[in-house]
């Protein structure tokens, strides 16, 4: 599918190598944008969720940072036809991307395979591939770019979430809170959303939400979560 309509906006995905997908639209549901004056996408691909986090505080300063010429592309193209054309997409990896402001929050889902096969795209392989952006080097850009009350939320693989953790906790970054996802209620976690913080904190907020119920529909949780975007929801 080269577009995808959601109730204020549509996405056109011609150019990208990653498309929409339910990663994505869970981050860009979850974080927690309300409060945040100034949000940084890393990796925005195709704008998704940069766009899903305006239309949550549209009074937001929101930054989108890529590096794919082709993802490129279709966010210029995404952004500019939305409601939001003053979202600022800055073509740049994170490590050399350079800013006045002190985000409040930054937001990504990042590249999380280290060592499996490689495609023969090699779009495809940079926002899959951890090659053009470690983990390291996205906590890195979290405490290099944001203010010192930032919170960081990503969106990964469960076993990967794990070892994302435990770097964070090596910078004495504390996981304030988490969300476990599963497909249907029998099967195990295969995501976890997860949501960082420079400051101290003691409690941690796990939950667990389940995409599809027993009749493979919609789980009430995930419709409240994100029935604001689907356009038959």
């Amino acid at each position: 599918m080269s577009q995808f309509a959601f109730k204020q906006f549509s996405v056109t995905q011609r150019h990208a190598a990653m498309k929409v997908s339910t990663d994505g639209i869970l981050l860009g549901a979850w974080a927690p944008v309300s409060n945040a004056r100034s949000i940084v996408d890393v990796g925005a691909g195709t704008g998704l969720v940069a766009l899903m986090c305006k239309q949550r505080n549209p009074n937001s300063s929101i930054y989108a940072v890529e590096l794919d010429q082709a993802a490129l592309v279709d966010a210029q193209y995404n952004i500019t036809h939305s409601p939001w054309p003053d979202i600022k997409l800055c073509d740049t990896a994170i490590q050399a991307f350079e800013c006045e402001t002190q985000f409040d929050l930054m937001v990504s889902n990042p590249p999380y395979f280290n060592t499996s096969l490689k495609s023969q795209d090699p779009a495809r392989n940079r926002a899959r591939h951890t090659d053009s952006l470690s983990f390291d080097d996205l906590l890195s850009a979290f405490e290099r770019l944001t203010s010192p009350q930032g919170q960081l939320a990503v969106i990964l693989p469960y076993q990967e979430s794990l070892l994302f953790n435990q770097l964070a906790d090596k910078r004495n970054l504390s996981l304030i809170s988490a969300c476990t996802i599963s497909t249907t209620p029998k099967k195990a976690p295969s995501r976890r959303l997860m949501l960082f913080s420079k400051l101290a904190h003691h409690t941690k907020d796990e939950q667990r939400l389940v995409i599809y119920d027993e009749n493979n529909q919609y789980s009430k949780e995930y419709v409240a979560l994100c029935q604001a975007f689907y356009l038959k929801m």
